[in-house]
């Protein structure tokens, strides 16, 4: 099971920066109380169906299982067409558990296809994507929960037309996995007319929420992930968040902690993992914090404009390109660090140069100083290492987040730490339930709607207005009106 760590949010770690927990939790336990239960009372209800995706019928994912192992043995790729949740959650899991380089090993040391998620439409990807992947022997999910996202309609039907050039409409149809809502949308409409094998997502799963739905779950499968594991970390971790006792409940207790911190000043959420495996994670979180809270109105139609803008950060990639801004610049963030103790495997750093002790010198003249061919002294810089000699990257990587926690501490940064045990499909699973039930939290806690996106949707409408879509006109005439007179556009 994740482990949290919030220390050093409190003012024992940074003083008058600090929460104090337990103040909060008893001065306002009846407006907490509220918080929790219109997030656990109402789990499966409305847009909460979400919650209970990872108990769906065994059945339903033996099917699932069954169908993904026939993909997997024919297929040389797979693609995934999707934007936002129907992408990011994917693309997440596939790289925190396939191999790193994994489209780059040999076919015969790779146990499933090679994965593309294509999440964009410019048209470079798109022709890059055509160039490398086999369309013989391809195989492709198209994934949008309306059925009539603009830019995953047009991939379909570029991919579309070149199958059925290539394979005949017969066998064109048969690489075509369509998964959306049932009954409604366009795509949906086109699935049961050409016969593609479809997926339903629940009425009551919003995008950002459906991973754990045949949005990711067919993904998965396909890539011989252990789906049946996925689900129950999720589970389990549904199960903690639900605990009463918010003592023991660190999922209500991380929002608890991010929203009080953006009602004293801060409005970011640093997402750092220490891991590569994990980097996407942050891709996740950042849509599903950002999109859900992100508001201008809360629950009873006051304008608050809230929300907490979340930024991706890498460990130790961005402690050389972010976190002296964390450390020195505005008290605005809070970082969280997600950490692992077991990789799964180690790399030693060799020892090749002598040890160094650098503090004479004597020890300088006799270890460091070389000759050079004008006779000039210099520093062979790499001795200067000798005392990383037979340590573990592990090692050094962990050692690298202990400090950079000890830095932000020290400049009295709120931050916390979540531990993964180890990297796998159940501790995987727990962390994107974490995600879902700690961004509920904090709709809740914040008095929001967390589960729409008026702002996203204008969007979408302008595009199909910009794109002349048949009952867009009046729209296509605002835009064209806000647009008529642009003056300051130079160069």
């Amino acid at each position: 099971m994740l482990k949290f760590d919030f220390n050093n949010v409190t003012p024992s770690a940074i003083g008058e920066k600090g929460l104090d927990l337990e103040s909060i939790l008893s001065k306002e336990n009846d407006r907490l109380r509220k918080a929790f239960d219109a997030v656990i009372l109402n789990k499966g209800k409305g847009w909460q169906e979400w919650c209970y995706l990872p108990a769906v019928a065994s059945e339903v994912i033996d099917e699932i299982i069954a169908y993904t192992d026939e993909i997997r043995r024919k297929a040389s790729d797979f693609v995934v067409f999707g934007i936002g949740g129907s992408a990011l959650g994917p693309m997440a899991v596939a790289t925190a558990l396939l191999h790193q380089k994994h489209n780059l090993l040999p076919k015969e040391k790779r146990k499933a296809p090679r994965l593309f998620v294509e999440d964009n439409i410019d048209p470079t990807r798109m022709q890059s994507l055509l160039d490398v992947i086999d369309l013989r022997n391809a195989y492709f999910n198209i994934v949008t929960k309306s059925g009539e996202t603009s830019e995953t309609l047009a991939q379909f039907l570029i991919v579309y037309d070149l199958l059925i050039q290539k394979l005949g409409k017969e066998e064109a149809k048969k690489r075509i996995i369509v998964t959306t809502t049932i009954g409604k949308g366009a795509l949906y409409e086109t699935a049961q007319k050409e016969g593609f094998k479809t997926y339903g997502v629940g009425k009551g799963v919003g995008g950002r929420f459906s991973v754990l739905s045949a949005v990711g779950l067919i993904t998965f499968g396909v890539m011989g992930l252990n789906i049946k594991s996925l689900l129950k970390g999720a589970l389990n971790m549904g199960v903690l968040a639900s605990k009463p006792d918010f003592w023991q409940n660190p999922v209500f207790l991380s929002a608890l902690i991010q929203t009080e911190s953006l009602k004293r000043g801060k409005n970011i959420s640093v997402m750092m993992p220490y891991s590569d495996a994990l980097r996407y994670m942050s891709d996740f979180y950042a849509q599903i914090w950002g999109e859900s809270l992100g508001k201008a109105v809360d629950n009873t139609g006051a304008k608050v404009y809230v929300g907490q803008t979340p930024v991706k950060a890498l460990g130790v990639t961005d402690q050389h390109s972010q976190v002296q801004l964390y450390t020195e610049g505005p008290f605005d963030k809070v970082v969280t660090f997600i950490s692992v103790e077991d990789f799964g495997q180690e790399v030693v750093i060799p020892k090749m140069y002598k040890d160094a002790a650098v503090n004479t010198q004597e020890s300088v003249e006799s270890d460091l100083w070389q000759k050079t061919d004008d006779n000039k002294p210099t520093v062979d810089g790499i001795a200067c290492g000798a005392f990383m000699a037979n340590v573990t990257m592990n090692k050094l990587l962990n050692a690298e987040r202990v400090a950079t926690e000890f830095a932000l501490t020290k400049a009295k940064r709120a931050n916390f730490n979540i531990i993964f045990p180890k990297i796998n499909e159940e501790s995987v699973g727990e962390l994107l339930a974490y995600y879902m039930y700690q961004t509920a939290f904090a709709g809740a806690l914040l008095n929001i709607d967390t589960f729409n996106q008026p702002g996203v949707e204008e969007g979408k409408l302008a595009t199909f207005a910009m794109l002349g879509r048949p009952g867009y006109e009046e729209k296509l005439h605002e835009i064209r009106s806000k647009i008529k007179d642009r003056k300051y556009i130079l160069g």
